[in-house]
Formats: C-alpha cells, structure tokens, sequence
C-alpha cells in the first residue's frame, strides 16, 4: 500500500492539512497519538474509522516528509 492511497488534502476539509481519506482525522493527530505511546489498538479505538492501513499510511506519509526536508540539528541542544 502507498500513503497517497489513504492519505488526502483537501482545503474544505480541516483547512487543507493531510487527513486519512473519507475521515476529518489529520496525519498529525494519529502521529501526535503514536509519540505519546498509545498503541495502535488504543487509536483505533478512539478512532473507529480508522484502519490499520490508515495508520501505516500516515507513518509513511510522514516518511516521506522526512526524506524531502532537511533540518539541521545542534547537538545538545534542547
């Protein structure tokens, strides 16, 4: 599965930022959930529209972001 098969941007919905496809639930949402530790049987609880799919391509998603920019970072600092 590739990220762009659940994964949309749309500017009428939650102000264009990436959302899973079908759902107002933004990548960054499921991404802020992951980093705090919830398992993804907790997020899709939460979420009941969600998919495990979904999840993965929000990871991927996120991924590919990364690969694109570069951000300097100081060692150290905080």
């Amino acid at each position: 599965m590739k990220w762009q098969d659940c994964i949309s941007v749309d500017p009428m919905v939650c102000h264009g930022k990436a959302c899973v496809k079908g759902t107002r639930i933004m990548v960054s949402v499921v991404l802020d959930n992951l980093a705090s530790g919830l398992s993804r049987s907790d997020i899709l609880r939460s979420y009941p529209s969600l998919k495990n799919e979904d999840i993965d391509g929000c990871i991927s998603y996120a991924a590919e972001l990364v690969r694109e920019r570069f951000v300097s970072l100081t060692p150290g600092a905080a």
